[in-house]
């Protein structure tokens, strides 16, 4: 597959706190309604990293997101905790239980705990409680409000004008054929929320990493684009460009200039390797699997090579002799 990265190269979590930092309160409203009904917005404080000893996997725990706000028109305070679960996990809600714990022990304040199932499968209903319960006596349920994406219909979250929603349509229920138009939507929504370009290209950045598009995908992709009105189109075209020049991803996986560095490398290479599919199908039609795993390997010398011979030659074998 031409745009997938190893699942190891992705700092899912990190990813995830930092569209969630930056969305926090469009967060709310679009998948938690109810919190933000009584939240004071205007108290939000993102509490510094959280950690401590996991007993449950003998290392240490940094918490994924922890907010610190008010309830509207009073003076009190609650916390929200926010996990996101990139792998599904037989354990997890004990341990969500445990993390729950920690937090209501050092801060005693009433706690929502919440947690994203963010990966692609398995598909069926994961677990919402923890239970420790004896034959007729209940000794603890611990309930948390669970937000699993790979059940959510993308259609449902399209007119909402919400960045968090923009960039989380990538992880929702996508059937295969639909997965180019719904990376066109998610572009097509944040180019029309008229955000700085730091925060769009956020957005971007977080669609480009979970909705990449294989050699097949991109014509449909490019048939699509071609139906959206021109002025969104330059916004669209522009949010990809940068994001591939930048290394956005790259540098929020690794948050180093190492990272940054290899992320403009892959951008590069990921551009020079989308030209090439994009005029060499115009041209010779859709490559097979072997021309896209001889794409793959190439480094960015070669691939800069092979595009400088797109318009000499008759057919994709030429272009690799």
């Amino acid at each position: 597959m031409l745009e997938t990265l190893p699942e190891l190269e992705i700092d899912h979590d990190r990813l995830f706190k930092e569209l969630l930092t930056t969305f926090f309160v469009e967060f709310c409203e679009a998948f938690l309604p109810d919190v933000y009904s009584y939240l004071d917005r205007t108290s939000i404080e993102f509490l510094d990293k959280e950690i401590f000893v996991d007993v449950t996997q003998g290392r240490k725990y940094e918490s994924d997101l922890v907010v610190k706000a008010k309830f509207q028109e009073k003076e009190t305070y609650f916390l929200i905790l926010v996990e996101n679960q990139s792998t599904a996990q037989s354990d997890f809600p004990r341990r969500m239980f445990g993390y729950f714990s920690r937090f209501y022990e050092k801060f005693d304040l009433p706690i929502y705990p919440v947690v994203i199932y963010s990966f692609a499968k398995p598909k069926k209903k994961q677990p919402e409680k923890h239970l420790v319960a004896f034959p007729g006596f209940v000794v603890n349920q611990f309930h948390f409000r669970v937000i699993q994406l790979n059940r959510l219909r993308w259609r449902s979250y399209l007119n909402q004008p919400n960045p968090a929603a923009a960039a989380l349509m990538a992880k929702m229920q996508i059937a295969s054929r639909d997965r180019p138009k719904v990376k066109v939507q998610c572009l097509r929504l944040i180019a029309t929320l008229r955000l700085d370009p730091a925060r769009s290209q956020l957005i971007a950045g977080f669609v480009h990493t979970y909705l990449r598009l294989n050699a097949q995908e991109l014509p449909r992709f490019e048939r699509e684009l071609d139906e959206v009105p021109v002025e969104e189109k330059k916004t669209m075209v522009t949010l990809t460009n940068e994001w591939i020049e930048a290394g956005i991803v790259k540098g929020i996986e690794k948050g180093m200039e190492q990272g940054r560095e290899q992320g403009r490398e892959q951008g590069r290479r990921d551009e020079a390797q989308n030209l090439i599919l994009r005029l060499g199908t115009k041209r010779f039609g859709v490559p097979s699997d072997a021309t896209v795993a001889n794409l793959e390997a190439a480094n960015l010398e070669k691939l800069e090579a092979i595009a400088e011979r797109l318009l000499e030659v008759e057919n994709w074998e030429e272009l690799f002799s």
